[in-house]
């Protein structure tokens, strides 16, 4: 049996008296990727802020590697090998490029995949090399989206969430960005990564799952959905 990297379990969770996820379940086996689609207030992101410890579910279950986190503080759940590449990027724009990423370095603690370090981050990502003492804030968005992605990866994380990493980008730093995706899912990370644009998901992910409305609607692969002919309009829009 695959092992599961991440798995929510039956989450129920809410902001205030919103109902936001019902009965939420899916499972990120390892080294895979799984898409995480949906229309916009799906529930696409509190997944990933209820997976981070951001949001605390009113019930159900999620674990790690096996392990449950459930209401675990984001700092514990880092530790157990999540990452977060947050959507809207975050970056500390008060501290340089090179501060960015060093104030989130953390040894890893499997001997699985190569540690992150200033210099491996550098080395895919030579932009920030050129920028490393420069004020984050002076970025270009997609140079700041590539700091965010390099701040998450120094965590040296098993699980690694994606919440919008193409959002407000032109379509060549896009590019760019779906490349080292790839590039990262070759080396053996388990990802999820939330997009709206279903395109991209499906070039690259392995499963698929899609929230509707808060409720998981379609539990898949990109290429059984495409070998089935399902028509993801009424839970995508256009597509």
């Amino acid at each position: 049996m695959a092992t599961s990297a991440l798995s929510l379990s039956h989450i129920e969770a809410f902001y205030g008296d919103s109902h936001v996820l019902q009965d939420v379940s899916f499972e990120l086996g390892e080294a895979r990727m799984l898409g995480l689609l949906g229309r916009n207030g799906a529930g696409k992101s509190t997944c990933m802020n209820v997976t981070m410890g951001l949001l605390a579910p009113r019930t159900g279950e999620v674990r790690v590697f096996g392990q449950p986190v459930t209401g675990f503080s984001p700092e514990s759940i880092a530790a157990r090998g999540v990452a977060l590449v947050p959507q809207g990027r975050r970056i500390f724009k008060s501290l340089t490029v090179r501060e960015n990423l060093v104030v989130a370095a953390r040894k890893p603690d499997n001997g699985k995949h190569a540690p992150w370090s200033t210099d491996t981050i550098f080395a895919m990502f030579p932009r920030l090399l050129e920028r490393r003492s420069q004020i984050a804030a002076h970025l270009s968005g997609g140079e700041q989206q590539m700091l965010a992605i390099g701040r998450a990866l120094m965590g040296n994380p098993r699980v690694l969430l994606m919440d919008e990493p193409s959002e407000g980008l032109a379509p060549q730093i896009v590019a760019e960005v779906m490349a080292t995706i790839r590039k990262l899912k070759e080396s053996g990370l388990s990802i999820v990564l939330v997009e709206q644009n279903p395109r991209l998901v499906f070039d690259v992910a392995d499963d698929i799952v899609i929230l509707n409305t808060g409720r998981v609607a379609v539990v898949s692969t990109p290429v059984e959905l495409n070998k089935d002919g399902v028509d993801l309009r009424q839970h995508l829009g256009v597509f």
